[in-house]
């Protein structure tokens, strides 16, 4: 977000934006390429995740600890996707909000903790991949459906706690050099300066820099468990191999960029004044929502079943239009 020194802050209309924010706001990036990636995201996730919902609830029926902690990452996905419209809007409006200050609030907060959940929930993914390899006898008391419910039922909680925050200052600012109302664009510097700083740090390090950590042990770990092993299930450990891998990929993908540039936006704010990272932030955060049409690559890899009801899907759709192609009558 780009930070401005307001005069008097509780007069909403009294803003002044530099030339490069100015030309920022207006540009093809924000108001046309970003709103663009949105809305492919959009076409692709929401029926991605909506069929893998409707798998796991009809047809693997939940009986799984890691089942369950892809519903809800699924669920989570679809949550997400569903709040794009209103930025795609926004965006494609030149960064225009017309839907007021609460409005701003909710959609903000609902964008933040349907993300950082889908973190905790991949998170829980790979931990659970990781008690099965290495402690497959051990850790039987713990990987249960009766457990893995409370455990997403905290994750929810503590994401919405999370962003809670985020309802206590103010998201919208008009800009009237552009005639425009921003949500969460821009934000008062003397704000940043204070408890913003601090609250973002200590968010993405609880929400990035910790789940990263775990991710990365959990994949070391599965690897070295499984080449010590002496498994004739070959396929079995390649499957593993490939989830844990698929998990780091996606994760590294999604928010590492987005990740590291902010710190660096944040600290460049925070000791020279320099908003000039946001611009860059604002793109690879952009790019990011792309991990909400990859997850269900993680599904695939983390259950045979799960494959085996894609394949299926598949060759039904694939009989049915050979049997279209047979009944279409020849031009000549």
């Amino acid at each position: 977000m780009w930070t401005i020194n307001f005069h008097n802050s509780s007069y909403v209309e009294y803003n002044i934006v530099s030339e490069n924010e100015d030309l920022s706001l207006r540009s093809w990036w924000l108001t046309k390429f970003v709103p663009s990636i949105h809305t492919i995201v959009f076409l692709l996730a929401l029926p991605l995740n909506l069929m893998a919902i409707v798998m796991f609830l009809a047809k693997m029926q939940v009986r799984k600890p890691a089942v369950v902690y892809m519903l809800n990452l699924a669920t989570a996905d679809v949550l997400f996707v569903c709040i794009l419209p209103f930025r795609i809007v926004y965006r494609f409006m030149g960064n225009n909000w017309l839907l007021g200050e609460w409005m701003c609030r909710f959609v903000t907060l609902s964008f933040y903790c349907n993300k950082y959940c889908s973190i905790l929930f991949m998170t829980s993914i790979s931990v659970d991949r990781y008690l099965a390899v290495v402690y497959p006898i051990r850790s039987l008391s713990w990987r249960t459906v009766n457990r893995a419910w409370p455990v997403c039922g905290v994750i929810w909680v503590i994401s919405f706690a999370g962003t809670v925050p985020l309802l206590t200052h103010r998201l919208t600012f008009p800009i009237t050099a552009l005639n425009i109302t921003t949500c969460f664009d821009v934000q008062d510097a003397n704000e940043f300066e204070g408890f913003s700083f601090h609250y973002f740090i200590a968010y993405r390090l609880i929400f990035f820099v910790l789940p990263l950590f775990i991710i990365t042990w959990c994949y070391i770990g599965t690897i070295c468990s499984l080449c010590q092993t002496k498994v004739d299930r070959t396929h079995w450990r390649s499957r593993a191999v490939y989830l844990t891998a698929v998990v780091l990929f996606v994760f590294a993908l999604s928010f590492g960029p987005t990740n590291v540039i902010f710190f660096a936006y944040c600290l460049k704010m925070y000791r020279y004044s320099d908003d000039s990272l946001n611009f860059t932030y604002i793109l690879s955060a952009s790019m990011s929502n792309i991990r909400c049409c990859l997850n269900p690559i993680i599904y695939y890899y983390a259950s045979f079943q799960y494959q085996t009801y894609v394949y299926s899907l598949l060759c039904r759709r694939k009989q049915a239009m050979n049997r279209r192609t047979k009944g279409m009558p020849m031009l000549s």
